[in-house]
């Protein structure tokens, strides 16, 4: 499934649901269903800088793709960043980095947002593609 089919399949699962609160806990649900980031990865090198909350990302090589792991103390934020990684987690560094990451912007979530965890969104999308530069680089 491309970056964009998936973008597309998380609208369409918020186009479902009839309020913005709902779409929060759908939101909150994603974050619940991360993988579990070892206590390891939660290294000052892999916060993102900036966000409100501590978000951690870490990003590794496997077979010519980007394989992401994120966590956060706030379960909106873990939330938003689960958003990214089911987009972008598995995909090329090439993909990655072409990737349109505006659909955050369909999801309706910013507009309920305080400004600093609508900002958090933006650095989350430019770390993220940030570190596919760095894994295709190598």
């Amino acid at each position: 499934m491309s970056i964009a089919e998936k973008q597309q399949q998380i609208l369409e699962e918020l186009s479902f649901l009839p309020g913005w609160q709902e779409r929060y806990e759908y939101v909150i649900g994603l974050g619940r269903q991360l993988p579990a980031m070892s206590d390891k990865l939660k290294s000052s090198d892999k916060l993102i800088k900036g966000c409100q909350s501590q978000v951690w990302l870490d990003a590794r090589a496997e077979d010519g793709h980007v394989r992401f792991s994120a966590d956060s103390d706030s379960v909106i934020t873990k939330g938003m960043i689960a958003l990214f990684v089911r987009v972008l987690d598995g995909e090329s560094p090439d993909a990655i980095l072409s990737a349109d990451l505006s659909f955050i912007d369909q999801t309706g979530l910013k507009e309920h947002l305080a400004p600093t965890r609508a900002n958090a969104l933006n650095l989350m999308a430019t770390q993220m593609k940030q570190r596919a530069l760095e894994i295709g680089a190598a």
